[in-house]
Protein backbone atom coordinates (compact mmCIF):
# COMPACT_ATOMS: atom_id res chain seq x y z
CA UNK A 1 0.00 0.00 0.00
CA UNK A 2 2.91 2.33 0.75
CA UNK A 3 4.52 1.82 -2.64
CA UNK A 4 1.21 1.88 -4.52
CA UNK A 5 0.42 5.25 -2.90
CA UNK A 6 3.91 6.49 -3.80
CA UNK A 7 3.68 5.55 -7.47
CA UNK A 8 0.13 6.90 -7.81
CA UNK A 9 1.07 10.21 -6.17
CA UNK A 10 4.05 10.63 -8.51
CA UNK A 11 1.98 9.66 -11.54
CA UNK A 12 -1.01 11.91 -10.76
CA UNK A 13 1.30 14.69 -9.57
CA UNK A 14 3.34 14.57 -12.75
CA UNK A 15 6.66 14.17 -10.92
CA UNK A 16 8.71 12.02 -13.28
CA UNK A 17 12.11 12.69 -11.71
CA UNK A 18 10.82 11.86 -8.21
CA UNK A 19 9.17 8.75 -9.56
CA UNK A 20 12.55 7.33 -10.46
CA UNK A 21 14.41 8.66 -7.39
CA UNK A 22 15.89 5.65 -5.68
CA UNK A 23 16.98 7.70 -2.67
CA UNK A 24 13.47 9.04 -1.95
CA UNK A 25 12.02 5.58 -2.44
CA UNK A 26 14.60 4.08 -0.05
CA UNK A 27 13.98 6.71 2.64
CA UNK A 28 10.23 6.24 2.32
CA UNK A 29 10.44 2.47 2.83
CA UNK A 30 13.06 2.73 5.58
CA UNK A 31 10.77 5.11 7.48
CA UNK A 32 8.00 2.53 7.31
CA UNK A 33 10.23 -0.08 8.95
CA UNK A 34 10.20 2.14 12.05
CA UNK A 35 6.43 2.58 11.74
CA UNK A 36 5.92 -1.19 11.62
CA UNK A 37 7.70 -1.57 14.95
CA UNK A 38 5.21 0.73 16.69
CA UNK A 39 2.09 -0.55 14.87
CA UNK A 40 2.78 -4.27 15.07
CA UNK A 41 0.20 -4.61 17.87
CA UNK A 42 -2.72 -4.39 15.45
CA UNK A 43 -1.54 -7.57 13.72
CA UNK A 44 -1.77 -9.45 17.03
CA UNK A 45 -5.49 -8.70 17.33
CA UNK A 46 -7.62 -11.45 15.85
CA UNK A 47 -10.77 -9.27 15.86
CA UNK A 48 -10.49 -5.55 15.11
CA UNK A 49 -13.07 -2.80 14.70
CA UNK A 50 -13.17 -0.20 11.94
CA UNK A 51 -12.81 2.85 14.20
CA UNK A 52 -9.74 1.36 15.91
CA UNK A 53 -8.22 0.48 12.53
CA UNK A 54 -8.70 4.05 11.29
CA UNK A 55 -7.02 5.44 14.40
CA UNK A 56 -4.07 3.05 14.05
CA UNK A 57 -3.77 3.90 10.36
CA UNK A 58 -3.75 7.61 11.16
CA UNK A 59 -1.03 7.11 13.80
CA UNK A 60 1.04 5.09 11.34
CA UNK A 61 0.74 7.68 8.59
CA UNK A 62 1.49 10.57 10.96
CA UNK A 63 4.59 8.83 12.33
CA UNK A 64 5.78 8.01 8.81
CA UNK A 65 5.30 11.64 7.74
CA UNK A 66 7.32 12.89 10.72
CA UNK A 67 10.23 10.53 9.96
CA UNK A 68 10.13 10.88 6.17
CA UNK A 69 9.81 14.67 6.00
CA UNK A 70 12.43 15.22 8.70
CA UNK A 71 14.92 13.05 6.80
CA UNK A 72 14.14 14.70 3.46
CA UNK A 73 14.68 18.16 4.97
CA UNK A 74 18.36 17.34 5.53
CA UNK A 75 18.89 16.56 1.84
CA UNK A 76 19.52 19.82 0.00
CA UNK A 77 19.44 18.36 -3.49
CA UNK A 78 15.88 16.98 -3.16
CA UNK A 79 12.80 19.21 -3.23
CA UNK A 80 9.41 17.56 -2.86
CA UNK A 81 6.30 19.61 -3.58
CA UNK A 82 3.79 19.76 -0.74
CA UNK A 83 0.87 18.90 -3.05
CA UNK A 84 2.51 15.63 -4.05
CA UNK A 85 3.36 14.86 -0.43
CA UNK A 86 -0.20 15.59 0.67
CA UNK A 87 -1.61 13.44 -2.14
CA UNK A 88 0.76 10.61 -1.20
CA UNK A 89 -0.27 10.60 2.48
CA UNK A 90 -3.98 10.77 1.68
CA UNK A 91 -3.61 7.77 -0.61
CA UNK A 92 -1.40 5.99 1.91
CA UNK A 93 -3.91 6.52 4.74
CA UNK A 94 -6.89 5.36 2.66
CA UNK A 95 -4.97 2.38 1.30
CA UNK A 96 -3.56 1.26 4.65
CA UNK A 97 -6.88 1.52 6.51
CA UNK A 98 -8.73 -0.21 3.66
CA UNK A 99 -6.19 -3.02 3.49
CA UNK A 100 -6.33 -3.68 7.25
CA UNK A 101 -10.13 -3.78 7.22
CA UNK A 102 -10.63 -5.73 3.97
CA UNK A 103 -7.90 -8.28 4.71
CA UNK A 104 -9.47 -9.13 8.07
CA UNK A 105 -12.89 -9.51 6.52
CA UNK A 106 -11.40 -11.87 3.95
CA UNK A 107 -9.65 -13.86 6.68
CA UNK A 108 -12.88 -13.99 8.68
CA UNK A 109 -14.76 -15.44 5.71
CA UNK A 110 -11.89 -17.86 5.11
CA UNK A 111 -12.06 -19.04 8.72
CA UNK A 112 -15.83 -19.48 8.48
CA UNK A 113 -15.17 -22.07 5.81
CA UNK A 114 -12.98 -24.05 8.19
CA UNK A 115 -9.50 -22.83 7.27
CA UNK A 116 -6.74 -20.92 9.05
CA UNK A 117 -7.71 -21.73 12.64
CA UNK A 118 -6.03 -22.62 15.92
CA UNK A 119 -6.80 -26.01 17.46
CA UNK A 120 -7.57 -25.32 21.11
CA UNK A 121 -8.18 -27.35 24.25
CA UNK A 122 -9.65 -25.86 27.42
CA UNK A 123 -8.63 -27.28 30.79
CA UNK A 124 -11.13 -26.68 33.57
CA UNK A 125 -14.86 -26.15 33.47
CA UNK A 126 -16.94 -23.93 35.67
CA UNK A 127 -17.95 -20.36 34.97
CA UNK A 128 -14.58 -19.17 33.65
CA UNK A 129 -14.04 -22.12 31.30
CA UNK A 130 -17.54 -21.93 29.82
CA UNK A 131 -17.27 -18.14 29.41
CA UNK A 132 -13.95 -18.54 27.65
CA UNK A 133 -15.38 -21.15 25.29
CA UNK A 134 -18.43 -19.00 24.52
CA UNK A 135 -16.21 -15.99 23.81
CA UNK A 136 -13.98 -17.97 21.45
CA UNK A 137 -17.03 -19.13 19.52
CA UNK A 138 -18.71 -15.72 19.46
CA UNK A 139 -16.77 -14.47 16.43
CA UNK A 140 -15.25 -16.54 13.64
CA UNK A 141 -12.63 -13.84 13.27
CA UNK A 142 -10.84 -15.22 16.31
CA UNK A 143 -9.98 -18.34 14.34
CA UNK A 144 -10.37 -20.81 17.23
CA UNK A 145 -11.54 -24.40 16.89
CA UNK A 146 -12.14 -26.04 20.27
CA UNK A 147 -11.30 -29.72 19.93
CA UNK A 148 -11.25 -30.69 23.59
CA UNK A 149 -12.74 -29.70 26.94
CA UNK A 150 -11.41 -31.35 30.14
CA UNK A 151 -12.57 -31.20 33.74
CA UNK A 152 -12.95 -33.58 36.69
CA UNK A 153 -16.33 -32.14 37.61
CA UNK A 154 -19.04 -34.46 36.27
CA UNK A 155 -21.39 -31.50 35.75
CA UNK A 156 -19.31 -30.36 32.78
CA UNK A 157 -19.85 -33.59 30.85
CA UNK A 158 -22.72 -32.00 28.97
CA UNK A 159 -20.44 -29.31 27.57
CA UNK A 160 -19.64 -29.66 23.86
CA UNK A 161 -16.33 -31.40 23.05
CA UNK A 162 -16.01 -32.80 26.58
CA UNK A 163 -13.24 -35.41 26.42
CA UNK A 164 -12.88 -36.50 30.04
CA UNK A 165 -11.10 -35.66 33.27
CA UNK A 166 -7.69 -34.08 33.76
CA UNK A 167 -5.98 -37.47 33.60
CA UNK A 168 -6.95 -37.67 29.90
CA UNK A 169 -5.24 -34.43 28.88
CA UNK A 170 -1.73 -35.74 28.25
CA UNK A 171 -2.84 -38.64 26.06
CA UNK A 172 -5.20 -36.41 24.07
CA UNK A 173 -2.51 -33.81 23.41
CA UNK A 174 -0.08 -36.51 22.25
CA UNK A 175 -2.62 -38.16 19.94
CA UNK A 176 -4.04 -34.95 18.45
CA UNK A 177 -2.56 -31.88 16.85
CA UNK A 178 -3.09 -29.11 19.41
CA UNK A 179 -1.92 -25.52 18.89
CA UNK A 180 -2.98 -23.84 22.14
CA UNK A 181 -3.97 -24.93 25.63
CA UNK A 182 -6.05 -22.66 27.90
CA UNK A 183 -6.08 -23.50 31.59
CA UNK A 184 -8.90 -22.04 33.70
CA UNK A 185 -8.17 -24.01 36.88
CA UNK A 186 -7.36 -22.24 40.17
CA UNK A 187 -3.63 -21.97 40.87
CA UNK A 188 -3.71 -23.78 44.24
CA UNK A 189 -1.25 -26.03 46.10
CA UNK A 190 -2.15 -29.19 44.17
CA UNK A 191 0.27 -28.33 41.37
CA UNK A 192 -2.30 -29.12 38.67
CA UNK A 193 -1.55 -25.90 36.74
CA UNK A 194 2.18 -26.68 36.73
CA UNK A 195 1.43 -30.20 35.50
CA UNK A 196 -0.69 -28.87 32.64
CA UNK A 197 2.08 -26.43 31.73
CA UNK A 198 4.62 -29.28 31.60
CA UNK A 199 2.31 -31.26 29.30
CA UNK A 200 2.07 -28.25 26.98
CA UNK A 201 5.83 -27.70 26.99
CA UNK A 202 6.53 -31.38 26.29
CA UNK A 203 4.28 -31.34 23.23
CA UNK A 204 5.20 -27.92 21.78
CA UNK A 205 1.79 -26.46 22.64
CA UNK A 206 1.33 -22.78 23.49
CA UNK A 207 0.05 -22.47 27.08
CA UNK A 208 -2.28 -19.74 28.36
CA UNK A 209 -3.57 -19.30 31.89
CA UNK A 210 -6.92 -17.66 32.62
CA UNK A 211 -7.13 -16.16 36.15
CA UNK A 212 -10.06 -17.20 38.30
CA UNK A 213 -11.25 -13.68 39.05
CA UNK A 214 -12.96 -13.80 35.66
CA UNK A 215 -15.69 -15.81 37.40
CA UNK A 216 -17.29 -12.71 38.88
CA UNK A 217 -15.60 -9.80 37.15
CA UNK A 218 -16.55 -8.90 33.57
CA UNK A 219 -14.13 -6.23 32.46
CA UNK A 220 -10.91 -5.81 30.52
CA UNK A 221 -7.60 -5.96 32.36
CA UNK A 222 -4.19 -4.71 31.38
CA UNK A 223 -0.97 -6.51 32.26
CA UNK A 224 1.91 -4.58 33.82
CA UNK A 225 5.07 -5.59 35.60
CA UNK A 226 6.59 -4.36 38.84
CA UNK A 227 10.06 -5.76 38.35
CA UNK A 228 9.55 -9.45 37.69
CA UNK A 229 6.11 -9.54 39.34
CA UNK A 230 3.11 -9.45 36.93
CA UNK A 231 0.39 -6.99 37.94
CA UNK A 232 -3.07 -6.63 36.39
CA UNK A 233 -4.75 -3.24 36.34
CA UNK A 234 -8.49 -3.60 36.89
CA UNK A 235 -9.36 -0.93 34.35
CA UNK A 236 -7.55 0.31 31.30
CA UNK A 237 -8.38 3.89 30.34
CA UNK A 238 -7.12 5.26 27.01
CA UNK A 239 -6.83 8.70 28.61
CA UNK A 240 -4.27 7.37 31.09
CA UNK A 241 -1.89 7.58 28.11
CA UNK A 242 -0.16 11.00 28.18
CA UNK A 243 -0.32 11.31 24.37
CA UNK A 244 -4.08 10.74 24.35
CA UNK A 245 -4.54 13.26 27.16
CA UNK A 246 -2.45 15.79 25.22
CA UNK A 247 -4.54 15.29 22.06
CA UNK A 248 -7.82 15.70 23.95
CA UNK A 249 -6.58 18.73 25.91
CA UNK A 250 -5.15 20.40 22.79
CA UNK A 251 -8.48 19.92 21.00
CA UNK A 252 -10.33 21.38 24.03
CA UNK A 253 -8.08 24.45 24.13
CA UNK A 254 -8.29 25.15 20.40
CA UNK A 255 -12.06 24.73 20.10
CA UNK A 256 -12.94 26.54 23.36
CA UNK A 257 -10.64 29.44 22.42
CA UNK A 258 -12.32 29.82 19.03
CA UNK A 259 -15.80 29.63 20.59
CA UNK A 260 -14.97 32.19 23.27
CA UNK A 261 -13.42 34.57 20.72
CA UNK A 262 -16.64 34.40 18.69
CA UNK A 263 -18.85 34.31 21.79
CA UNK A 264 -19.95 37.99 21.75
CA UNK A 265 -22.14 37.15 18.74
CA UNK A 266 -24.25 34.93 21.01
CA UNK A 267 -23.42 36.19 24.49
CA UNK A 268 -24.40 39.83 24.02
CA UNK A 269 -27.96 39.33 22.67
CA UNK A 270 -28.60 36.45 25.12
CA UNK A 271 -27.38 38.56 28.06
CA UNK A 272 -29.60 41.50 27.04
CA UNK A 273 -32.72 39.30 26.74
CA UNK A 274 -32.04 37.59 30.08
CA UNK A 275 -31.79 40.97 31.85
CA UNK A 276 -34.92 42.28 30.13
CA UNK A 277 -37.09 39.21 30.84
CA UNK A 278 -36.30 38.54 34.51
CA UNK A 279 -34.41 40.18 37.37
CA UNK A 280 -31.16 38.57 38.47
CA UNK A 281 -27.65 37.77 37.16
CA UNK A 282 -26.90 36.77 33.57
CA UNK A 283 -24.89 33.73 34.52
CA UNK A 284 -25.82 30.91 36.87
CA UNK A 285 -22.97 29.39 38.86
CA UNK A 286 -23.33 26.01 40.56
CA UNK A 287 -20.94 23.71 42.44
CA UNK A 288 -20.59 20.41 40.61
CA UNK A 289 -18.43 17.31 40.84
CA UNK A 290 -15.52 17.10 38.45
CA UNK A 291 -12.40 15.05 37.81
CA UNK A 292 -11.55 12.63 40.65
CA UNK A 293 -14.43 14.01 42.70
CA UNK A 294 -13.06 17.57 42.88
CA UNK A 295 -15.71 20.26 43.06
CA UNK A 296 -15.75 23.25 40.71
CA UNK A 297 -18.02 26.13 39.71
CA UNK A 298 -19.94 25.20 36.56
CA UNK A 299 -21.25 28.17 34.53
CA UNK A 300 -24.47 28.42 32.54
CA UNK A 301 -26.76 31.15 31.28
CA UNK A 302 -29.45 31.69 33.88
CA UNK A 303 -32.68 30.07 32.69
CA UNK A 304 -34.73 30.28 35.90
CA UNK A 305 -35.98 32.92 38.21
CA UNK A 306 -33.75 33.35 41.23
CA UNK A 307 -34.82 30.72 43.80
CA UNK A 308 -33.46 28.94 46.88
CA UNK A 309 -33.82 25.41 45.45
CA UNK A 310 -31.49 25.82 42.47
CA UNK A 311 -28.71 23.78 44.11
CA UNK A 312 -30.98 21.05 45.45
CA UNK A 313 -33.89 20.41 43.04
CA UNK A 314 -33.34 19.21 39.47
CA UNK A 315 -35.21 20.97 36.67
CA UNK A 316 -38.34 19.23 35.37
CA UNK A 317 -40.21 19.49 32.06
CA UNK A 318 -42.87 21.97 33.27
CA UNK A 319 -40.77 23.54 36.02
CA UNK A 320 -42.50 26.79 37.12
CA UNK A 321 -39.10 28.30 37.98
CA UNK A 322 -38.08 28.49 34.31
CA UNK A 323 -38.54 31.69 32.35
CA UNK A 324 -39.97 31.62 28.83
CA UNK A 325 -36.63 32.62 27.32
CA UNK A 326 -34.86 30.22 29.68
CA UNK A 327 -36.98 27.41 28.28
CA UNK A 328 -35.76 28.33 24.79
CA UNK A 329 -32.12 28.39 25.96
CA UNK A 330 -32.47 24.93 27.49
CA UNK A 331 -34.24 23.45 24.49
CA UNK A 332 -31.47 24.67 22.13
CA UNK A 333 -28.67 23.93 24.66
CA UNK A 334 -27.46 27.54 24.32
CA UNK A 335 -27.50 27.77 28.12
CA UNK A 336 -24.42 25.49 28.16
CA UNK A 337 -22.22 27.88 26.13
CA UNK A 338 -20.51 29.51 29.16
CA UNK A 339 -19.07 26.09 30.02
CA UNK A 340 -16.50 26.60 27.27
CA UNK A 341 -14.87 28.86 29.88
CA UNK A 342 -14.72 25.83 32.21
CA UNK A 343 -13.16 23.87 29.35
CA UNK A 344 -10.48 26.52 28.77
CA UNK A 345 -9.67 26.54 32.49
CA UNK A 346 -9.20 22.75 32.39
CA UNK A 347 -12.09 21.95 34.74
CA UNK A 348 -14.13 20.35 31.95
CA UNK A 349 -13.69 18.87 28.50
CA UNK A 350 -15.88 19.39 25.44
CA UNK A 351 -16.84 15.71 25.54
CA UNK A 352 -17.20 13.71 28.74
CA UNK A 353 -19.72 12.68 31.39
CA UNK A 354 -22.05 15.53 32.31
CA UNK A 355 -21.13 17.00 35.73
CA UNK A 356 -23.77 16.51 38.42
CA UNK A 357 -24.73 18.63 41.38
CA UNK A 358 -22.68 17.81 44.48
CA UNK A 359 -25.84 16.68 46.26
CA UNK A 360 -26.65 14.21 43.47
CA UNK A 361 -23.10 12.85 43.49
CA UNK A 362 -23.36 12.13 47.20
CA UNK A 363 -26.75 10.48 46.76
CA UNK A 364 -26.12 8.37 43.64
CA UNK A 365 -22.67 7.21 44.73
CA UNK A 366 -24.41 5.28 47.51
CA UNK A 367 -27.18 3.89 45.28
CA UNK A 368 -25.39 3.00 42.02
CA UNK A 369 -22.46 0.65 41.69
CA UNK A 370 -19.47 2.10 39.79
CA UNK A 371 -21.03 5.58 39.88
CA UNK A 372 -17.75 7.26 40.87
CA UNK A 373 -15.95 5.68 37.90
CA UNK A 374 -17.52 8.35 35.71
CA UNK A 375 -15.23 10.82 37.50
CA UNK A 376 -12.03 9.13 36.35
CA UNK A 377 -12.08 11.54 33.40
CA UNK A 378 -13.04 15.20 33.14
CA UNK A 379 -16.74 16.04 32.82
CA UNK A 380 -17.94 17.40 29.49
CA UNK A 381 -20.36 19.81 27.90
CA UNK A 382 -21.81 16.85 26.02
CA UNK A 383 -21.28 13.13 26.35
CA UNK A 384 -21.93 9.62 25.10
CA UNK A 385 -24.92 9.21 27.44
CA UNK A 386 -26.48 12.47 26.24
CA UNK A 387 -26.37 11.62 22.52
CA UNK A 388 -27.88 8.22 23.34
CA UNK A 389 -30.95 9.83 24.89
CA UNK A 390 -29.99 9.88 28.59
CA UNK A 391 -29.98 13.57 29.39
CA UNK A 392 -32.18 15.89 31.39
CA UNK A 393 -34.38 14.78 34.27
CA UNK A 394 -33.63 11.45 35.99
CA UNK A 395 -36.64 10.89 38.21
CA UNK A 396 -36.15 7.11 38.19
CA UNK A 397 -33.03 5.29 39.35
CA UNK A 398 -32.70 3.16 36.20
CA UNK A 399 -32.29 6.30 34.11
CA UNK A 400 -29.25 7.36 36.11
CA UNK A 401 -27.91 3.79 36.03
CA UNK A 402 -28.05 3.80 32.21
CA UNK A 403 -26.36 7.20 32.12
CA UNK A 404 -23.55 5.89 34.34
CA UNK A 405 -23.25 2.78 32.15
CA UNK A 406 -22.73 4.92 29.04
CA UNK A 407 -20.33 7.26 30.86
CA UNK A 408 -18.14 4.39 32.08
CA UNK A 409 -18.16 2.82 28.62
CA UNK A 410 -16.97 6.11 27.15
CA UNK A 411 -14.12 6.35 29.68
CA UNK A 412 -12.97 2.82 28.85
CA UNK A 413 -13.30 3.16 25.06
CA UNK A 414 -12.28 6.75 24.37
CA UNK A 415 -10.72 7.70 21.09
CA UNK A 416 -10.54 10.99 19.21
CA UNK A 417 -12.90 9.86 16.46
CA UNK A 418 -15.48 8.98 19.11
CA UNK A 419 -15.28 12.55 20.43
CA UNK A 420 -15.84 13.92 16.92
CA UNK A 421 -18.81 11.57 16.48
CA UNK A 422 -20.38 12.74 19.77
CA UNK A 423 -19.89 16.40 18.81
CA UNK A 424 -21.51 15.77 15.41
CA UNK A 425 -24.48 13.99 17.00
CA UNK A 426 -24.85 16.78 19.57
CA UNK A 427 -24.97 19.47 16.87
CA UNK A 428 -27.43 17.36 14.90
CA UNK A 429 -29.68 16.99 17.95
CA UNK A 430 -29.59 20.75 18.60
CA UNK A 431 -31.05 21.50 15.15
CA UNK A 432 -33.40 18.53 15.23
CA UNK A 433 -34.58 19.22 18.77
CA UNK A 434 -34.50 16.86 21.73
CA UNK A 435 -37.47 15.90 23.86
CA UNK A 436 -35.32 15.58 26.99
CA UNK A 437 -33.78 19.04 26.65
CA UNK A 438 -35.75 21.02 29.21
Amino acid sequence: MLNIAYFLACWWGGVDDLFFSRLVWLIMNTAFVVVLYFTSGIHDQRVVYADRVIIEAFKSVALHAAIFLTTISFLDNIAVGWKVVLLFYVLFFVGLASWWIISRKVIKQYRKRGFNYKRVVIIGGGTVGVRLMDEMRSDSGYGYRIIGFFDDNHKTRTVANYKGGLDKVEAFVKDNLVDEMYCTLPDDDTGVVSRMMRIADSNAVDFYYTPQFGRNIRRQFELHNVGSVPVLSARSYPLSNPINRFIKRLFDIVVSSIVLLLSPIIFIPVAIIIKLTSPGPIFFKQRRTGYRGQEFDCYKFRTMRVNEDSDNVQATRDDPRKTRFGNFLRHTSIDEFPQFYNVLKGEMSIVGPRPHMVKHTQMYSELIDKYMLRHTIKPGITGWAQVNGYRGQTDQLWQMEKRVEYDVWYAENWNFLLDLKIIFLTITNVFRGEQNAF
